[in-house]
């Protein structure tokens, strides 16, 4: 075997580790991160309104976790808004 073709077999082995995808840093992975966190600060919205419901929370803790909540929601609408405005914007493309 030549040894420039061992040479450009080692480098593409080298190079090829560099560009595969590495689990968990992808956009899916923030995807991911980003959902458990909604649903995560949902699930405390929760609580903190229940608490509050049965005299275990202050006024201020509950307008807090409700404030939060609805900044989270409105984020999540409007990731949505901008997926559903691209796929349309993607159908509307000329084959």
């Amino acid at each position: 075997m030549d040894i420039r073709a061992m040479n450009v077999a080692r480098s593409y082995d080298t190079a090829r580790s560099v560009t595969e995808p590495q689990p968990g840093t992808g956009s899916g992975a923030a995807l991911t991160r980003a959902i458990d966190d909604f649903a995560t600060t949902f699930r405390e919205g929760e609580a903190t309104a229940r608490a509050a419901m049965i005299g275990g929370a202050d006024p201020h803790a509950l307008v807090e976790a409700l404030a939060q909540t609805e900044l989270a929601v409105e984020t999540v609408v409007t990731v949505r808004d901008k997926v559903v405005e691209a796929y349309q914007e993607i159908l509307r493309m000329p084959v």
